[in-house]
């Protein structure tokens, strides 16, 4: 069933097979956003583990607020993106947000002295990411023809460049806020954003006259100058929210509400094959929904329950149980130009799985990904509540695997099925989807939280086995269900094909 023909990879067939064929302004946008996501993922893979160790709060809390603050990073891209195509421009909002989120990383050392900083930060890291985020991925998909074979490609290795970042970062960030402090590693985060910066000034010849509309225009110092200031009134919003955290998810409701309304408009604007093709991309979008509320737990419960419940001494070596995140990252990275290979020649040989297929492919390795960790609790946990390290390196494989699937394969399907004027905000209301799902996920994490104080592992083991067993199960549901809807969603991206095959036919 999985095997469905994607026809329309016949039209993008192209006599290079090296996934390395990229243009070049690939290898700009992939460093700059390596050192984006090098400063981000410093920040995440702390920031909960920061507020129950420094700030003393409970587990459910720190979740909560964590998927909050979570909700507003993705809640805001949408804003960034629309800037990028009608307002300043997409390479220039890219170096605005890319400053704010600098900025933030400071103010977020500074708040180890001053506690009273730390929402502000968190809320000009917010807005940063909103103003950046999107448009890096919008300039790479404007590098591209229609219809370009090497595009799924492009993608999955664009997606490797983040998880370069993350591992690196993940890997470091815990050691360091161990060793030197958090202000130290917050401190580091924002030396990644000014490495990205740096990147774009190197190479920035490679985008000349890449980019969207107002990109070509010279630059109008009164919208630069209206950007800023709504942008530091969001700050101070962002901040109040993530202290009153039920307005923060009515501002985010309200916000979706938003967003879905015009995607639905410009659907209905649309006619044909191009009307079809939105619907699959909202299809697909609501199902990335249940992606990301999974992807939630590894900074949050899957996080503590490595800290609490997994022996992390590896041949005599204590490893930092909270650097463990890093094995996702390790997993994409490794498995990414394997995948992007693999897409790119079974597209030519026209047997490649169709974008539904791969999503529900991914849904299942992300149940596989739950079960396995509540199985190695309940079967193979010693007599003190402890599981092998080895068996979190098999759960974030399974979990990386589903994530290169959907998530990685998120903004190739907005490019390849989104027409170019609605790109931006597109790949804005793509992680919009992130932002409901880490306010669900932080939500969803709290079952996992163990009673104040309660920290002894034969106590904890049980209630993680519980949450993840739940998570495995629902999943497993889901991606069943999703593989029924594939091959009617793979009808509707290639109608175009048939209705063009049907015409030839008729005119014959």
């Amino acid at each position: 069933m999985f095997y469905q023909l994607e026809i329309v990879n016949l039209s993008r067939m192209k006599s290079d097979t090296s996934i390395f064929n990229q243009p070049k302004p690939f290898k700009m946008i992939f460093f700059i956003e390596l050192w984006e996501r090098f400063g981000y993922y410093g920040l995440q893979g702390i920031l909960a583990v920061y507020f129950v160790e420094h700030l003393g709060y409970s587990q459910q809390d720190a979740f909560v607020t964590f998927g909050a603050f979570a909700a507003l990073v993705f809640g805001l891209v949408a804003i960034g993106g629309y800037v990028g195509d009608h307002v300043l421009g997409t390479k220039r909002t890219m170096i605005l947000g890319a400053l704010v989120l600098a900025l933030g990383y400071f103010m977020m050392a500074m708040s180890i002295e001053h506690p009273g900083l730390i929402f502000y930060a968190l809320a000009t890291v917010a807005v940063g990411n909103g103003l950046f985020k999107a448009n890096p991925a919008s300039l790479l998909a404007k590098c591209y023809e229609e219809n370009d074979s090497r595009l799924d490609g492009a993608f999955t290795l664009y997606y490797m460049a983040i998880n370069v970042g993350s591992l690196i970062a993940l890997s470091l960030s815990p050691v360091i806020a161990d060793e030197y402090g958090y202000g130290v590693a917050f401190a580091i985060s924002g030396l990644g954003l000014i490495a990205s910066l740096l990147s774009y000034l190197l190479f920035r010849y490679t985008v000349q006259g890449i980019g969207s509309e107002p990109d070509n225009q010279t630059l109008s110092y009164r919208r630069l100058l209206a950007v800023i200031m709504v942008s530091v009134a969001a700050v101070f919003l962002c901040a109040w929210l993530m202290v009153n955290i039920m307005m923060a998810n009515i501002v985010l409701g309200l916000i979706g509400i938003g967003v879905i309304t015009l995607f639905a408009k410009e659907t209905l604007a649309e006619t044909g094959v191009a009307r079809k093709r939105m619907i699959v991309v909202f299809i697909l979008m609501l199902q990335a929904i249940i992606f990301y509320v999974l992807y939630a737990q590894m900074p949050t419960s899957l996080n503590f329950f490595t800290i609490y419940n997994v022996n992390t001494q590896v041949m005599g070596f204590n490893i930092n149980p909270v650097s463990l995140q890093a094995l996702n990252p390790f997993w994409v990275v490794l498995c990414s130009p394997i995948l992007a290979y693999l897409y790119l020649r079974f597209g030519q040989q026209g047997r490649d799985l169709s974008m539904p297929a791969k999503f529900t492919l991914g849904m299942f390795m992300c149940a596989f990904a739950f079960l396995i960790v509540a199985g190695a609790g309940t079967y193979f946990a010693d007599s003190q509540g402890m599981v092998s390290v080895w068996w979190m390196v098999l759960v974030y494989l399974f979990q990386s695997l589903g994530e290169l699937l959907i998530s990685g394969l998120g903004l190739a399907m907005v490019a390849s099925l989104v027409p170019q004027r609605l790109m931006g905000f597109t790949m804005g209301a793509w992680f919009l989807t992130q932002a409901a799902s880490f306010v669900i996920g932080g939500y969803v994490a709290t079952f996992s939280a163990a009673p104040e104080n309660v920290t002894e592992p034969l106590q904890t083991l049980p209630i993680y086995i519980d949450l993840f067993m739940n998570i495995g199960l629902v999943t497993l549901v889901i991606a069943i269900i999703m593989a029924w809807l594939a091959p009617k969603l793979t009808r509707m991206m290639n109608d175009e094909h048939t209705e063009t095959s049907n015409a030839v036919q008729q005119a014959s």
